[in-house]
């Protein structure tokens, strides 16, 4: 088992406190023996000598010469150098203990402005989506030392990087503003040339396939647009039951699933929220029409759509077996399993990646795990969700 590293706090308080100990031991140290050498001198009354005796000392007025005088001497400075190393230890104890807790204290204070780069990396860690954490700044005030350089810098790299992303949303929403133009002309081209009376059968044909592939990069530009929007802030939230949704949903694509084959059942519990009702309605709609289309194309197919309490959305589907590790890489735009990048029949490849984007945008997750026999389970939780794992619909028809 691995120990935890010790914080920096940590070991510059140690490392303070070491060095006040050695210093303190070397001065408690050097003052003993001084004052050791120093004491037998104070303790010998001056002015007093008798031949050839260098030391004399008046006991309770008896006069003490030579060897004797030595021994009470020797005897006294003992005690009171006992006495002073005794008592400098408990002192130098105590002046330890306040300045191992001042040594603690004081490094916190010094360490508050990295503290705060890092809970400022953490909050922007944390967002929903990381480019909307990107308007928070540290905007550390104080002396111009190393520390504020490394808060002003971080506060300059995470700018940059929300100009980045801001740009790039522009971009796709502005580009993908400018194709629609182009492809509706095309469209209204087509249509008028497939309704005159001279048209041929060739004509026609050619019509009927240059529209397929007309609405297909329709769905790709509106997925973009629909992608750009969800990855922004929500301007403005409303109280939404993600039941009404469910059923909405499931009442608008019955034709499409009867065309498919496909079985459509819902279990719509009141799930209140807030937020985007639109946006939300795209979630479920992505999550419905996924499921469809990425199924067995056989008999039997089959797609369940619930609402939970505490806001939860789950949509299964049976379908084909889906390796573990290929479910992350669906939530990627333009990812499927089959590898194929070309906006197809089964989409441009954004339904996952809008789902992702709008349950971000409302403070969400979206979990994703392959079903026991084929297909996915998909679970959207937004704010109040539960946190335990949506339910295996497997035995369903």
């Amino acid at each position: 088992m691995r120990l935890p590293r010790p914080t920096l706090r940590l070991r510059l308080t140690l490392v303070w406190f070491g060095f006040f100990l050695v210093a303190g031991l070397a001065l408690l140290g050097v003052t003993y023996l001084l004052f050791r050498n120093q004491l037998p001198w104070t303790l010998t009354p001056p002015g007093i000598k008798e031949g050839h005796l260098k030391r004399v000392i008046v006991d309770n007025g008896v006069i003490l010469t030579g060897d004797a005088a030595d021994q009470l001497i020797e005897a006294q400075v003992a005690e009171v150098s006992q006495s002073f190393l005794q008592q400098g230890l408990v002192a130098f104890l105590l002046v330890a203990v306040a300045s191992g807790a001042s040594a603690w204290v004081l490094t916190g204070r010094m360490l508050a402005p990295l503290h705060r780069v890092t809970a400022t990396a953490r909050r922007i860690a944390a967002a929903p989506a990381t480019e909307r954490g990107l308007h928070q700044r540290i905007d550390l005030h104080g002396p111009d030392d190393e520390v504020k350089e490394l808060a002003d810098t971080f506060d300059g790299m995470v700018e940059r990087l929300e100009h980045a992303f801001d740009g790039q949303r522009r971009f796709v929403a502005n580009a993908s503003h400018e194709l629609r133009t182009p492809l509706t002309l095309n469209r209204a081209l087509v249509e008028l040339a497939m309704h005159r009376k001279t048209a041929s059968p060739d004509v026609l044909r050619l019509g009927e396939d240059l529209l397929q592939i007309n609405a297909r990069h329709e769905r790709l530009i509106s997925g973009l647009l629909l992608l750009a929007r969800s990855e922004q802030e929500l301007p403005a939230t409303t109280s939404v039951d993600l039941a009404d949704v469910v059923s909405h949903v499931a009442g608008q694509t019955a034709a499409e699933a009867e065309a498919a084959g496909v079985t459509v059942t819902v279990a719509a519990a009141p799930a209140p929220t807030r937020g985007d009702g639109l946006l939300l309605e795209q979630l479920v709609r992505n999550l419905v029409e996924n499921g469809m289309r990425h199924n067995n194309k056989e008999p039997g197919d089959w797609v369940r759509v619930e609402s939970g309490p505490l806001a939860t959305i789950t949509v299964t589907n049976s379908g084909p077996v889906i390796p573990a590790y290929d479910v992350t890489a669906l939530f990627e735009p333009f990812r499927r399993l089959d590898g194929d990048r070309v906006t197809s029949s089964n989409g441009a490849g954004l339904g996952l990646s809008i789902v992702r984007s709008v349950a971000r945008a409302h403070g969400g997750t979206v979990e994703a795990r392959p079903r026991d026999g084929g297909g996915l389970i998909v679970t959207v939780r937004l704010p109040g969700s539960s946190p335990e794992p949506g339910p295996d619909f497997s035995p369903c028809p």
